[in-house]
């Protein structure tokens, strides 16, 4: 009797644990890419936890580490000293460094450097830098490239 529920126990956790890989990635954890358990070029959907640095596709829900690097969307919460999306998103990047090289970044960054292609939101830090933006920067250095009520203002700057 106790062999045959260790076996079913066994399948049952097999069972879960192909299901886990085969659907959607739910937990990541990562000390640094490569050493992380789904590959980089997999999409998380839930929490990403990065000891050191990680880096995935596309990420939904609260990515938090040292290093966090999502090459496409980002949604949700980046929470770390360097924060890197490459393709847009929505949602808080709070750290030191926030990124967004690619679309539209919708919502809030927080931090020592804020950057972003298009800005739709509130850019909170010492620098932040937009191409354009459709919201307000507040810190020490404000630069929008194009559209903005000044190319490059102290304290304040945006457009509405």
């Amino acid at each position: 009797m106790k062999r045959t529920v260790v076996t079913l126990l066994a399948f049952f956790v097999c069972m879960c644990s192909s299901q886990l890989f085969a659907a959607e990635k739910p937990v990541q954890l990562s000390l640094v890419d490569p050493i992380q358990l789904f590959t980089s070029d997999e999409s998380i959907t839930g929490l990403r936890l990065n000891l050191i640095y990680g880096k995935n596709a596309d990420v939904t829900g609260l990515d938090f580490g040292l290093g966090n690097h999502v090459t496409g969307k980002m949604q949700g919460i980046q929470y770390g000293f360097v924060n890197l999306a490459g393709d847009g998103g929505a949602g808080l990047q709070w750290g030191w460094v926030n990124v967004d090289k690619g679309g539209t970044f919708t919502g809030f960054q927080y931090g020592i450097y804020n950057e972003t292609n298009q800005m739709v939101g509130l850019q909170l830090g010492l620098v932040n830098f937009a191409q354009s933006t459709n919201g307000l920067q507040l810190g020490l250095i404000n630069i929008i490239k194009s559209g903005g009520w000044f190319p490059v203002f102290p304290i304040i700057n945006g457009s509405l």
